[in-house]
């Protein structure tokens, strides 16, 4: 029972993460750790799945072995999260929910700067 419960987790927790690709207010990463996480205590097969046939793979990949992020990915996710809350920004006119977007895009931001980044040194 525990063993389904993880694996239904997991994949909710993978189009939770691949929803968050495309809407600023679902964070990708948290949900797909969590899927790994999931994975790899209920379904070696989809845990492969996961790191090796998934879009995410490389990313959880590299997470495992060095807990950092690989060189310029963090540039493109700032860059990504910059323009969809743009976007968002832009077509919500209700100002209280402006400031909302604004208080977590500092949230997500403080997030992503405090990740570490390995080197290409490191990796070696």
């Amino acid at each position: 029972m525990q063993r389904i419960i993880l694996i239904i987790i997991g994949w909710l927790a993978v189009a939770l993460g691949t929803l968050g690709v495309f809407l600023p207010l679902l964070p990708t990463t948290p949900f797909i750790l969590l899927a790994a996480w999931c994975f790899a205590r209920s379904s070696p097969r989809f845990h492969r799945w996961l790191l090796y046939r998934s879009w995410f793979g490389g990313y959880l990949r590299h997470w495992q072995q060095y807990k950092a992020m690989p060189p310029g990915a963090k540039p493109k996710a700032i860059a990504v999260i910059l323009i969809t809350f743009a976007i968002s920004l832009w077509l919500v006119n209700m100002l209280w929910v402006r400031l909302l977007l604004l208080a977590i895009l500092a949230g997500l931001l403080f997030f992503m700067w405090r990740i570490p980044v390995v080197d290409s040194e490191q990796q070696k």
